[in-house]
């Protein structure tokens, strides 16, 4: 018996409709661990398969049945550790950036996959009709997804949890935004919880996979539950005295970082051309909380608490509920395209959700096109009247639903900030990396997230290696490149550790490795050490890095907006700095045993990675 997993994952062939059970042998979860570890170990041999059939990955388009969407829990998920209702989701090709697709999300949807009694599930192929997957008390079913295609996400939730009378059950699921393809479609799960980047609601829309409800009651069993229940409780004390997990977030949310950020002076404003935003106390989380806050809404088993269930009372963007929005989008819709409107911004991240797309992504390539058209470089007749403008809260708002449904700019909206810039001839005013929109940090003013930017696998992604805890949040020197390879590195491995158990990256501002030793050890059985989950946190890094290489992605992808590298910062605390990535990258490759971007044999060997 495997402590601490349900011992079945569930395969999902969507072109003949057959199910079957499978599951990973004791020495490939210790090597991997479970969520984004064994999607990645999965993806690979996947990538192989399809390479012996003569299919080049390189070349194949990430919505053809060929691809694979992975959805996986790890053996913290659903055991009533700290924060640990998450789970990850994972697609050999992202249809956004043509890397892999990755996402990690919050909700319960993690922990009720469990209680249903499964670890994970694997989708291959097309439904040649739309479908959803129920997997009640351990029975999975297909069922007709018609009368559902074309809801959105809360109707959808809804509509399920009715039907099949589970009122608490978990439901995952895509909006008309992944229905219609669109590159920046998201997968939602509780309605406003995403496994939110890389455009993985548009893989699932291209398998006709509406939505996946879970419910049970079967619960993981703890090899040491005693022992596992003191830590527990440790760990929950450590979480309380944080000045961030205890007192910042609790309070405010993870908005809580607007004001900080933006006094440090890398709050990326109209579109990354200053890290100042003057009007930022008008979207910071002390205003979400004093005139829009409802109530908190913590995930599943989360002490924390930092999701916010929020409203509008007056004006054009009136709303009588919603959740959100986070840090990072009210950082893409509102600083990014300078409007300091949180009605506007709550309204526009209202419609991110229950359409089903990442506004990361969304506000990030709004604010490109505002660019774009401060330039002079869309013409008039695609704007058909809107004012496409920084500051502008109606564009906001517009935008979004017009990506959803592919209307007028929208469509380009939605194909994410690259092809848009590309398309409008103009490709270095994408604020992106490998296709992936950066988020809410400008590494001009912390040279450590501007590395990990360019390494990290999915592209632009702070959540790969969130050095700003140390650089902004912690006792770094932010503008030094001195140890940010080392640094950049060591978050990085950590945080594959933290994507595979799976837990909330949260934790981290409080817990570290030991204590991620602390809660594994108990859990599973095994008796493990820090250096073993450090260096298993590395092997999922490595392949990871490995499949990336099969899809042609090396050095020469990680690399940074030309905007960071050359144009200094303009003004604020910030103010003359650029990113001197070259040397932090040849660093950074050095101690990975990389050669251009490419795992070494020597390193392959050392990870036990011939496989």
């Amino acid at each position: 018996m495997n402590y601490g997993y349900m011992g079945k994952w569930l395969k999902v062939n969507l072109s003949s409709k057959e199910m079957s059970d499978f599951d990973f042998p004791e020495d490939l979860l210790r090597k991997f661990i479970g969520g984004k570890g064994l999607a990645v170990y999965y993806l690979w041999n996947y990538a192989k398969e399809l390479e012996k059939k003569g299919v080049n990955i390189k070349e194949m388009d990430a919505l053809s049945p060929d691809n694979i969407l992975f959805f996986s829990t790890g053996p913290v998920t659903g055991t009533r550790s700290p924060n640990s209702g998450r789970h990850h989701v994972m697609a050999l090709k992202s249809p956004l950036t043509g890397s892999i697709g990755s996402g990690n999300t919050g909700g319960t949807w993690g922990a009720k996959l469990k209680f249903a009694g499964y670890d994970g599930i694997v989708f291959e192929g097309k439904s040649d009709t739309p479908v959803y997957l129920s997997i009640i008390d351990g029975k999975p079913e297909l069922h007709d997804a018609s009368e559902i295609w074309g809801k959105n996400t809360m109707d959808t939730t809804k509509w399920l949890q009715e039907k099949h009378e589970r009122k608490r059950a978990g439901v995952s699921c895509i909006g008309p935004a992944g229905e219609n393809l669109v590159p920046c479609a998201v997968i939602m799960n509780e309605i406003h919880r995403a496994a939110g980047r890389t455009g993985l609601g548009a893989i699932m829309g291209s398998k006709n996979l509406k939505a996946i409800i879970v419910d049970g009651n079967a619960k993981p069993q703890i090899a040491k539950q005693e022992e596992f229940e003191t830590k527990v409780k440790e760990h929950v004390e450590k979480l309380k005295e944080n000045g961030v997990t205890g007192e910042g977030l609790p309070t405010y949310g993870t908005a809580v970082l607007v004001n900080i950020i933006n006094q440090n002076g890398l709050f990326p404003t109209k579109n990354w051309q200053t890290g100042v935003d003057k009007e930022a106390e008008n979207i910071s989380g002390e205003t979400l909380t004093e005139k829009y806050l409802i109530s908190k809404h913590p995930c599943w088993g989360c002490v924390v608490a930092c999701g916010r269930k929020t409203k509008v009372e007056l004006g054009p963007y009136k709303i009588s509920f919603t959740e959100g929005p986070e840090y990072e989008a009210i950082w893409a819709l509102g600083g990014s395209t300078n409007v300091n409107n949180m009605g506007a911004v709550i309204r526009a991240n209202h419609y991110c959700d229950i359409f089903g797309m990442d506004p990361i992504s969304i506000g990030s390539t709004i604010a490109a096109a505002m660019e774009l058209n401060e330039k002079g470089l869309i013409p008039e007749e695609d704007l058909q009247g809107l004012k496409v403008e920084f500051g502008n809260p109606d564009a906001i708002v517009e935008l979004t639903w017009m990506a959803a449904f592919r209307q007028g700019l929208g469509y380009w909206i939605g194909e994410g900030s690259r092809k848009m810039c590309e398309h409008y001839g103009a490709p270095e005013i994408s604020m992106s990396v490998k296709g992936l929109e950066m988020p809410a940090y400008d590494p001009r003013g912390a040279k450590g997230i501007g590395l990990n930017y360019a390494t990290a696998n999915r592209g632009g992604c702070h959540v790969t290696g969130y050095t700003i805890a140390a650089e902004v949040l912690g006792d770094v020197d932010r503008f030094t490149i001195e140890g940010k390879a080392e640094l950049t590195k060591t978050f990085q491995d950590f945080t594959s550790i933290v994507n595979s158990c799976v837990n909330c990256l949260f934790l981290t501002f409080a817990l570290g490795l030991d204590e991620y030793v602390e809660m594994i050890g108990p859990i599973t059985g095994w008796d493990i050490t820090a250096d073993e989950l450090l260096k298993t946190g590395e092997r999922i890094t490595n392949l990871e890095r490995m499949i990336l290489n099969k899809l042609g992605i090396t050095g020469k992808d990680d690399t940074l907006p030309k905007r960071l590298l050359e144009e200094k910062m303009p003004e604020g605390a910030s103010e003359g700095q650029i990113v001197e990535l070259e040397p932090m990258k040849q660093e950074y490759y050095k101690l990975r045993g990389w050669e251009d971007g490419v795992p070494t044999p020597e390193k392959i060997k050392e990870l036990e990675l011939e496989i």
